[in-house]
């Protein structure tokens, strides 16, 4: 591997699950998720030193936000450990980032193997800029968003409200592309190969994981990494059999794992969704969020002390989905609004016998609203639920969008509440390689 590493930039979309919500959780059942425009940049390049010099340190840096640098050392472990991440001081303080750290650990580990096969290998220090399109924040206007698509908040990062949309599955998918593209030559790893995709999807599934302290369903990774698709979660215990980072055995259990596609049952399904033309896939920001654990665990609670009632409405809920997706799909715009109202009563019911506020009053009666906006045909409360960003299916144009705005306006105001329709829509594409001119200023 050439020891100077070329500087470069990757991207990775946030999501939504228009539906499936719980039920992806369960390999019987799948979930439709799109992927969204806002997406979590990373710019990856070599750190400079004097000759003689050698650094093993990688700096991260979140330049929107106040006090947002991290910096670690790495050293490779004893005993097959994998590449061993250690937190430096910046300033004062240790401020920890668990998502970043754990994803070091995880890609340069198995970077340091696969570049074996190069004998001019070296693993060089690097500077990674993080960078997050400005729908992933709520934001007021004390935010400078006169840099385009970047705000600079005037927060820390930790007390920024999030709105929902996948912040830290598309951090992880970004910044272990970014790793991998910076590090590997393409014969090595290539975004843009099926098998490349492959490999980060499983490497990134398998760092998200270990960095929440839970294996999740894994949808908001896929989507990252492969953008709108059906998905089928992975087994949990795929992930069973990974030792800590730096324990004996890491590096070869990490690597056997993401180079062995037997070993992953995901199923995920780019063709089995679709946006017709004129219609938007938009999100409505109303500035709250929910705590999406505690919610999953009373979902959850519900199925295990009513296994016949809840398989029941769980089944006829995933019928109810695919007959939506298969009519979006399809192009048959005038059924989408009986489509629609036909899941959020049954996720309505979910809610109810689980006592969970999985579509609250206060979200219906908006819901319900806006979808009688001229030119929307409805919308859902996406995911778990709650108080995170609506999912809105309107006609993708400034006419409608216009109307909407204006009658989010009029509704905060006789509310006394925020709520707004993001610039965000949905796409298509997931993770991909970037141009560094789209990052002019923040370099």
């Amino acid at each position: 591997m050439p020891s100077r590493n070329a500087t470069i930039a990757v991207s990775a979309p946030g999501k939504v699950l228009l539906a499936g919500g719980y039920l992806v959780l369960d390999r019987q059942h799948t979930g439709f998720v799109f992927g969204l425009s806002a997406r979590i940049n990373v710019i990856a390049a070599e750190i400079h030193t004097t000759p003689g010099v050698q650094l093993t340190e990688i700096v991260v840096d979140s330049p929107q936000f106040l006090e947002a640098q991290w910096r670690y050392g790495y050293r490779l472990a004893e005993a097959g450990g994998g590449i061993k991440i250690t937190q430096l001081q910046v300033g004062s303080r240790i401020n920890p980032n668990p998502f970043v750290e754990t994803t070091l650990s995880y890609a340069l580990t198995y970077i340091d193997r696969v570049a074996d096969k190069r004998p001019s290998h070296s693993m060089t220090a690097a500077r990674l800029i993080i960078l997050a399109d400005n729908d992933y924040y709520s934001h007021s206007g004390s935010a400078d968003t006169g840099r385009g698509r970047f705000a600079k908040f005037p927060v820390a990062l930790g007390d920024a409200k999030k709105t929902g949309l996948g912040s830290s599955a598309a951090l992880v998918t970004s910044l272990t592309a970014a790793l991998l593209i910076h590090y590997l030559p393409q014969d090595l790893f290539d975004i843009e190969s099926d098998k490349g995709k492959r490999a980060l999807h499983n490497l990134a599934q398998t760092a998200h994981c270990a960095a929440q302290g839970k294996v999740g369903s894994g949808f908001d990774v896929a989507a990252a990494v492969f953008g709108s698709c059906r998905y089928k979660r992975f087994s949990p215990q795929t992930l069973s059999k990974i030792p800590e980072p730096g324990m004996p055995g890491f590096t070869d259990a990490l690597v056997q794992l993401i180079d062995e596609e037997s070993a992953w049952d995901v199923e995920v399904a780019k063709d089995e969704v679709k946006m017709p033309a004129g219609v938007a896939l938009r999100m409505c920001d109303v500035d709250c969020g929910s705590k999406t654990v505690s919610m999953v665990k009373k979902v959850l609670a519900w199925r295990a002390q009513d296994p016949e009632g809840s398989k029941q409405l769980w089944d006829d809920l995933q019928r109810r989905n695919e007959d939506l997706i298969a009519t979006l799909k399809q192009g048959d715009v005038d059924q989408l609004p009986a489509k629609l109202t036909a899941v959020r009563e049954l996720v309505k019911k979910m809610g109810t016998s689980s006592d969970v506020p999985i579509e609250p009053d206060s979200q219906t009666e908006l819901l319900d609203a806006v979808s009688a906006v001229e030119g929307v045909f409805g919308g859902v409360v996406p995911g778990a639920g709650g108080f995170d960003a609506l999912a809105v299916l309107m006609k993708d144009d400034a006419e409608t969008e216009q109307r909407v705005e204006r009658f989010l306006a009029e509704w905060a105001k006789a509310k006394g509440t925020k709520v707004k329709l993001l610039a965000v829509k949905g796409e298509m594409e997931g993770a991909r390689a970037e141009s560094l001119d789209v990052y002019s200023g923040w370099i």
